[in-house]
């Protein structure tokens, strides 16, 4: 019995965040009070996985094997950001989140799990249509950082806030995107900043990606956990980690983790940036 608005925006793997923008552009121009956000994508098909096999963007037994030096390959640790990896892992999800504003959701005495201030978006325009961070991820991501800074202050930014990756588990990604963090934390004087994959647990679910990585930054929000990218040993030694942490273990946080940076892109250049705040920060 809804009356309302509907739409949809594609951005390959960041369409989750495609969408968000949009959601928060309605309530922000007060052209809705609720907007219900989300995206699902079940690609684990024959069809899919020739696809992308034909890429060589998946991860493959025998590069498993030849990772491992083994013969026996264990698939629960397939899905490898940040560390020695061969391609993603292929897998299907559904996220969908509501949004209000500030004043109904106080109103209603709605369960309140965080607060998404800015999603930005910059197209990386002529490229290789690969999903790895171009100009246009460089801009998402500064800006996010930025908005978070005029929000909560710069050190607030500096000493409580993580990221979560993209972190595909392609060979590409885990060079170009550790890179791309490295240098914005340094350009803001953020050192030791953590990094989480939520790939590792739940591999690539193509557009709701950023849905998933969304869902485990709420998660770490409440439990006062960042999730470990416990499929790898060790980061692999292209990866850019001067100003970085990557936790290889779940990590419980005493001091309050108060902002998150949910990066996100996808193929042809998509690229999107969030950030999302603990309930009671803002």
């Amino acid at each position: 019995g809804s009356f309302g608005t509907t739409g949809a925006v594609t951005g390959a793997c960041a369409s989750f965040l495609y969408n968000l923008q949009k959601g928060i552009d309605m309530i922000a121009s007060g052209r809705a009070r609720v907007v219900l956000v989300g995206s699902a994508e079940a690609p684990v098909t024959q069809e899919c996985i020739d696809g992308y096999g034909a890429m060589t963007a998946l991860a493959t037994e025998d590069g498993l094997r030849a990772i491992e030096g083994k013969d026996e390959v264990d698939f629960r640790r397939a899905s490898r950001p940040f560390g020695q990896n061969c391609g993603f892992t292929l897998a299907e999800s559904g996220q969908f989140v509501m949004l209000m504003d500030d004043e109904l959701a106080l109103q209603l005495g709605a369960d309140i799990h965080g607060a998404v201030t800015d999603v930005f978006i910059n197209a990386d325009g002529y490229k290789k249509s690969i999903s790895a961070p171009g100009p246009g991820n460089y801009l998402t991501m500064a800006k996010a950082v930025n908005s978070a800074m005029q929000i909560l202050g710069p050190e607030r930014v500096r000493r409580h806030s993580f990221v979560h990756a993209h972190g595909s588990s392609t060979p590409g990604n885990r060079t170009s995107e550790s890179e791309l963090l490295d240098r914005v934390a340094a350009a803001f004087g953020i050192h030791d900043w953590p990094v989480v994959a939520a790939k590792a647990f739940v591999g690539h679910s193509l557009a709701s990606a950023s849905g998933d990585q969304l869902t485990f930054a709420l998660g770490s929000f409440k439990y006062h956990i960042l999730p470990g990218i416990k499929t790898v040993d060790r980061i692999a030694a292209d990866v850019h980690q001067s100003h970085l942490d990557f936790c290889l273990k779940d990590r419980a946080v005493p001091a309050p983790l108060e902002v998150c940076f949910i990066n996100s892109k996808g193929f042809g250049g998509n690229n999107a940036s969030a950030v999302v705040t603990e309930v009671n920060t803002v």
